[in-house]
């Protein structure tokens, strides 16, 4: 996309922007310019929804009004201040730290550079450029999930993390627009460019956007195109640990993502463990594989449509009793639900994964003979290159090891295909990151969640995804739509 039809899509936007929600720190700063104030009101910010944002802001702000006042709340009293916003712990420490910081480094004067914000505790490259273009009315280019999503959406940048689209920004994107643009694709994002099924249909600059990338939502009931073939939405989750994510919205993003299928893994609980709204999802057939040993392994898979038969494990005494194959049975096709095992640590159990891999790459081939086959779930393994972020330090890590590679490329040659490379050639796409250093932040990840089909139903496979905006697990979800079989 050139500057050319950027302009007319800015232009567009800013006639469409009024009729959405203003996001909460431009909301603030319509009530104020204090820095302290749009400083902390965008720690908190991340990774919460405005409206949790701004109730926390009100209370924060009616105890702590400035750097003083905030000084005097103990990291207790400013957490149950800010609870519930995301990681409330974690912005508690920084806002006790920022008093001192600030006093110390600055003089007590909150900074109006983006090089001096980020020495602040709590303070990234997001927040900072969002600070000195809010608060003190300075250009800055704040690229945060949404503007990192749309821009490449729009093919104006090519980038894998927010920091490359800042970058490519400061570099291309003209200085009239540097104020704005976060605002501006923020509400954009909130209201219609949504991560998750964007509203295309409805999309007021659908006819410049070349949509790379997006899988749109269904469009809505009564108003499908003559002739079009009903789809399947399924997802795949490692969610490591069904309890621990029961109790970070996990049915509220069930609802969110509403898919056809849900087949998670790495469950960690025996049904009888699970509160009831998780054990019954509404709408959903559940189907339970887990583990003999609790909170270990285990898989399950839920199912608006009542499958014809379920198959549990793969009938080979060796590899039961570990939850990781469970099979759903449907007219046209069946869906293979996997967690296969971990190689572990210099890799120790490498010989068991090898035998249990082969053994599966048999079972799903069978089941191909017989009609299409749906493969989704962990590997726990990264098959290129580019599908890990730093490839030359994990040559021998588990999930990263020529031997498990090479039985990939057998899966593969034994009749099937990696879904989600039929749709994007190039790296940066990752499903699990290390909880270490920031590396979902830094998409240092590896991508080693699949959805996988056989060849010969290649044709029913109309898109496919990883999801990284969904957060509550080290893992994302990913996405397959699978459309009906042609008429014979």
């Amino acid at each position: 996309m050139d500057t050319a039809t950027l302009d007319k899509i800015l232009a567009r936007l800013a006639e469409e922007i009024p009729n959405y929600r203003v996001p909460v720190v431009d909301l603030i700063a319509v009530q104020t310019r204090d820095p302290y104030k749009v400083l902390v009101a965008t720690i908190l910010s991340a990774r919460t929804r405005d409206e949790t944002t701004a109730v926390a802001a009100a209370r924060l702000f009616a105890k702590a009004p400035d750097l003083d006042a905030l000084s005097r709340l103990t990291e207790g009293e400013l957490a149950r201040l800010i609870h519930p916003v995301g990681f409330f712990r974690n912005k508690a420490v920084y806002l006790t730290q920022l008093p001192e910081a600030v006093n110390k480094l600055f003089g007590g004067r909150i900074p109006d550079t983006v090089e001096e914000l980020v020495k602040l505790p709590g303070v990234g490259r997001k927040t900072a450029n969002l600070v000195v273009a809010v608060a003190f009315g300075k250009p800055a280019i704040c690229v945060d999930t949404h503007v990192h999503r749309i821009m490449n959406i729009w093919g104006y940048v090519q980038t894998a993390t927010p920091l490359a689209t800042e970058m490519a920004l400061r570099a291309k994107l003209p200085d009239r627009y540097w104020l704005t643009i976060n605002s501006m694709l923020v509400a954009f994002g909130q209201a219609v460019c949504k991560p998750l099924y964007p509203h295309c249909d409805r999309c007021p600059v659908v006819r410049w956007c070349p949509r790379i990338g997006v899988t749109p939502r269904r469009v809505p009931a009564g108003s499908t195109a003559v002739g079009a073939r009903p789809e399947l939405r399924l997802i795949s989750w490692n969610v490591n640990g069904l309890r621990a994510i029961a109790g970070k919205g996990f049915t509220g993003i069930v609802r969110q993502l509403a898919p056809d299928i849900l087949a998670l893994q790495e469950i960690k609980a025996h049904p009888e463990q699970l509160p009831k709204e998780v054990r019954e999802l509404p709408g959903y057939h559940a189907y339970w594989l887990p583990a003999q040993r609790k909170g270990y392994s285990g898989v399950a898979t839920f199912s608006r449509r009542e499958p014809l038969a379920v198959r549990y494990g793969m009938e080979v005494e060796e590899f039961e009793g570990e939850g990781r194959v469970l099979t759903l049975e449907f007219a046209d096709f069946f869906l293979i639900n996997a967690y296969l095992p971990n190689a572990q640590p210099e890799l120790a159990r490498l010989d068991y994964k090898l035998a249990f891999c082969r053994r599966f790459t048999e079972f799903a081939a069978g089941l191909a003979r017989q009609k299409t086959v749906v493969v989704c779930g962990d590997f726990n393994v990264a098959h290129r290159e580019i599908d890990l972020a730093r490839p030359e330090e994990n040559r021998q890590s588990p999930g990263f090891s020529r031997e498990e590679r090479a039985w990939m490329d057998l899966f593969l040659a034994a009749g099937f295909v990696d879904t989600f490379r039929l749709f994007h050639a190039e790296g940066g796409h990752y499903s699990w990151w290390s909880y270490r250093g920031g590396a979902r932040q830094r998409n240092v990840g590896w991508r080693i969640d699949y959805f996988c089909v056989d060849v010969a139903s290649r044709p029913r496979v109309k898109a496919a995804a990883i999801l990284p905006e969904i957060m509550g697990s080290d893992h994302c979800p990913v996405e397959l739509l699978l459309v009906a079989p042609l008429p014979s």
